[in-house]
């Protein structure tokens, strides 16, 4: 009973980090999941963690009860800093995993489905029909092929590299999210590179039609013809796009906090 305290703190800090991450992680940040479910999700994940972790948030937690005239001040401020690191590191996976959503929101754009959309919290506002399917099965996928393990390792190694009660310094992780932004973004128009070849073939074709045709309106007559074919190609490809993500994705988990 001693100790309780020190640990009481302790699984506060390692709480506070973990829980902010799953604020943010994909597929546990869904707004389909209630808050109180969230908030169980992490305490049982930082319960679960806890013989990991322990070591790095113990002596912290001993430190700070041991300073003269420490208090809940002092803990705040550490569980601040913990809130502000979870966030950040929650924010960098989820700005990777939108790699997979901005494709799919390429492949509306060639196909002519961006006037399609429907409501996706996760983009934080409007998407197209595609973008949500896409980025519904990228979850699915990355579930499948335990990518989300990854993610929960990556967490547990980031109090190596940004220990508790140590302040991330922000130019550093201003740097990291940019170089992750441009990662993403990379990501996803390599992704739907095939589409884009198909979509500027598709629209050369029907340049040389109007042409040679000028009295037919071609880009009207030839729209249901770019549905139809830039969906079969986009179902074709789909399955190459979703294990090519996930490897891209686990590759980056690799090598993201570096």
């Amino acid at each position: 009973m001693d100790a309780l305290p020190v640990e009481a703190t302790a699984f506060l800090l390692l709480f506070a980090r973990i829980g902010a991450v799953l604020m943010l992680l994909p597929v546990f940040s869904e707004d389909a999941i209630p808050g109180r479910i969230r908030l169980m999700i992490a305490f049982g994940m930082t319960l679960g963690l806890w013989g990991l972790l322990s070591p790095a948030a113990l002596p912290v937690a001993r430190a700070t009860q041991a300073l003269p005239g420490s208090g809940p001040a002092s803990i705040l401020g550490l569980v601040v800093v913990e809130l502000a690191t979870g966030l950040g590191l929650g924010a960098l996976v989820r700005i990777m995993f939108m790699a997979m959503a901005t494709a799919g929101s390429i492949v509306s754009l060639q196909i002519g489905l961006t006037s399609a959309i429907v409501a996706d919290a996760a983009q934080g506002g409007q998407a197209s029909v595609l973008s949500k399917l896409v980025g519904v099965a990228a979850s699915v996928v990355c579930m499948a092929l335990l990518v989300h393990h990854l993610w929960i390792g990556a967490l547990v190694r980031s109090y190596v590299t940004f220990p508790i009660g140590g302040m991330p310094r922000v130019g550093d992780f201003a740097a990291l999210a940019v170089a992750t932004a441009g990662r993403s973004l990379t990501l996803a128009v390599a992704l739907a590179a095939p589409m884009i070849v198909y979509g500027i073939v598709f629209n050369v074709a029907l340049g040389l039609a109007a042409r040679l045709a000028p009295a037919i309106q071609v880009f009207f007559v030839a729209q249901p013809i770019n549905l139809l074919f830039g969906l079969a190609v986009f179902t074709t490809l789909i399955g190459a796009m979703l294990t090519g993500f996930a490897g891209a994705m686990a590759q980056w988990i690799h090598t993201g906090w570096g």
